[in-house]
């Protein structure tokens, strides 16, 4: 006579999840999500529909704020806006029509952006790389994330005094212009993108850090049991990973030093046009004095001498076409898939 096999219960699913779609614990199980209970707002407490009735006035506000901005700045700008203002040097004169345009500011935005970012981008990065695959001593590494903390919450114009005050040694009087009596006058591009710098490292730093912390253990334990070394998998994997953090967080530094008064105003001289020092052929120009798209706006507006306000709109409205450009290509940047990612 056959007997019926008794029932034996499948094992427990580790950390009681309830899997469904495929039997408990067999292939192509999900786990179990319950789904939140569909209620109306006004079936909340009070408190908490002005929480909500808040976060909403909050969001809104910001979005008419963000607008009323691009929406001013376009109506102001784009009116006294020109081509010829944008290749025109600016020339100093009481009367608005014989001021000129904003070519030197422009290329004098551009050269700082270009030298501030070239010296923040490897320092951030290498500093992130190695606070988070060595990190060894321990007390150094605390130490350097403790100072990129402190420059970031730094203000900008203690940052220039700081910077005027190193670059006048005579250790640095190469770097800029030297009188007869052999004062250093301390005040040129390379002073200005040196201490510009520091405020897109920290951008750089975080970027970098948070995507190397997002690459998975496995990865790195892989590439070791292939027969790389520590330095050979920074190099050929987690680079690669990690190189779109990398221009994310520049980018957003590019945004800081486009947008910086304090630092330019100090350390670069506060002249209208770019003045050459020397006569050697783009060093010249690096020694030199000159002003940016944010210098020639205070300077132009009723904020400075306010002999051209009109021309201090539409260059205000061209520095901030400028900083929204830099956001969407961060933002570009961070949508893209990192390799990870593309062949998960």
């Amino acid at each position: 006579m056959s007997t019926i096999p008794r029932y034996v219960p499948p094992p427990p699913v580790p950390g009681g999840t309830l899997l469904v779609g495929g039997g408990v614990g067999g292939r192509g199980s999900a786990p179990y999500r319950p789904a939140p209970r569909r209620d109306s707002v006004s079936s909340w407490r009070w408190r908490h529909r002005a929480a909500y009735g808040a976060c909403w006035v909050a969001g809104l506000s910001l979005c008419l704020i963000a607008v009323a901005i691009l929406g001013y700045m376009a109506v102001e700008g784009v009116q006294y806006l020109s081509l010829e203002m944008l290749v025109t040097r600016p020339e100093p004169s009481l009367d608005q029509a014989q001021t000129g345009g904003i070519l030197d500011p422009i290329l004098g935005t551009l050269i700082l952006t270009v030298m501030a970012i070239l010296i923040a981008t490897p320092l951030g990065a290498v500093a992130a790389i190695w606070i988070v695959e060595y990190g060894r001593p321990r007390w150094l590494a605390r130490t350097i994330e403790s100072g990129i903390e402190v420059v970031a919450g730094t203000p900008d114009i203690v940052l220039a005094i700081f910077g005027l005050a190193i670059f006048q040694l005579p250790l640095f009087a190469p770097l800029s212009f030297t009188a007869d009596g052999g004062g250093v006058f301390g005040r040129s591009f390379f002073a200005a993108s040196a201490m510009l710098s520091l405020i897109a490292i920290p951008m750089v730093f975080s970027a970098t850090r948070e995507g190397l912390l997002q690459v998975p253990a496995h990865v790195r334990e892989a590439s070791w049991a292939l027969g790389k070394t520590r330095i050979c998998t920074i190099r050929s994997v987690l680079l690669p990973v990690v190189r779109r953090h990398i221009a994310t967080g520049s980018t957003l530094g590019m945004g800081r030093i486009v947008g910086d008064t304090a630092i330019v105003v100090v350390l670069l001289g506060g002249s209208l046009q770019i003045t050459p020092v020397g006569d050697v052929p783009v060093l010249d120009v690096l020694k030199g004095s000159g002003s940016t798209l944010t210098t020639y706006v205070y300077n132009a507006s009723p904020a400075g001498e306010g002999n051209a306000p009109q021309k201090a709109y539409a260059a205000a409205f061209v520095l901030l076409v400028l900083v929204l450009l830099l956001n969407a290509v961060a933002t570009s940047i961070g949508k893209r898939s990192s390799p990870l990612e593309a062949h998960s």
